[in-house]
């Protein structure tokens, strides 16, 4: 099934609407969060080779904080991560990776698989959290 999020969705908020399919996750049900890790559409550019530095900085903070369990710090990543707002000008396409952490298993272990960048500023990478 595809669930979509409430317009009005804030990061914590998803975080909850995460821990409330959690349940299901225990059952068997692979829950996925679809996004990007970074999403300016505003800085798109179709002849990148590389990635943008901001979002290269801000793709390894959302890493680090993950792979340490720092849920407080990924809520909050508005607040706190480096070039946040260039990176998600708005929240749509960075809310999957809370709901998807809300889901996971307190004993989860973290796999990043790092997906790169295309066009400059879209940020591929993944996280899979595995039930033990």
């Amino acid at each position: 099934y595809q669930v979509s999020m409430p317009q009005t969705l804030t990061p914590f908020g998803a975080f909850q609407m995460g821990q409330m399919l959690q349940p299901l996750s225990e059952q068997g049900v692979l829950i996925v969060g679809s996004g990007s890790i970074t999403h300016n559409l505003y800085e798109f550019d179709l002849r990148a080779t590389g990635e943008a530095e901001y979002a290269k900085e801000f793709t390894q903070w959302v890493r680090e904080k993950a792979q340490l369990g720092d849920t407080q710090a990924l809520i909050n990543a508005h607040s706190h991560a480096p070039h946040a707002a260039r990176a998600h000008p708005t929240n749509e396409h960075y809310l999957p990776l809370l709901i998807a952490l809300g889901a996971a298993h307190k004993n989860a272990t973290l796999e990043v698989l790092d997906g790169g960048f295309t066009y400059g500023a879209i940020g591929m990478e993944s996280y899979v959290w595995h039930a033990q």
